[in-house]
């Protein structure tokens, strides 16, 4: 089944892409990767999730985050290579999550992004990660994804 076609199976419309908060682009196709910058909760131009994770966000909350940050990659991703159905596997997630001293639960807020990727792709969409806790993050986010991605060569 093709990513597009799954995508309406879900129930779920990918975001506009959000425009970058600083400068640099937001995702870039170089042969058949597509790399897409770290990209934040934003949600109809409002960051949803703020606050370090443990303290003031809870863990339910920041996967969810992370699922919309996931959302957001995959936007651009679909934009920049063309279309989402041209993406033919996610090949890394990168999942920074602004965390207070002694949260150690990273892996479970990244399980957002995850587990979406999995939603969309099936077996494609497994990748490997990296879930590391920040100190702080970019306009007070909780959580922010990076994206890599392949896609079909023709």
């Amino acid at each position: 089944m093709k990513p597009s076609q799954r995508l309406k199976e879900l129930g779920i419309t990918l975001p506009t892409a959000p425009a970058p908060v600083g400068s640099y682009v937001p995702g870039i196709r170089t042969g058949n990767l597509v790399m897409v910058s770290g990209q934040i909760p934003i949600k109809d131009g409002v960051i949803t999730v703020k606050g370090k994770v443990g303290r003031d966000v809870t863990l339910e909350e920041a996967n969810g985050a992370a699922r919309q940050c996931a959302l957001n990659a995959l936007a651009i991703a679909a934009e920049t290579a063309g279309g989402v159905d041209v993406i033919a596997r996610i090949v890394r997630l990168a999942v920074y999550v602004d965390s207070a001293p002694g949260f150690t639960d990273q892996p479970k807020v990244a399980n957002g992004a995850s587990d979406l990727m999995v939603e969309v792709f099936g077996d494609a969409g497994k990748h490997v990660r990296a879930a590391v806790g920040a100190n702080e993050l970019p306009l007070g986010s909780a959580v922010e994804v990076e994206l890599l991605a392949e896609v079909d060569s023709a």
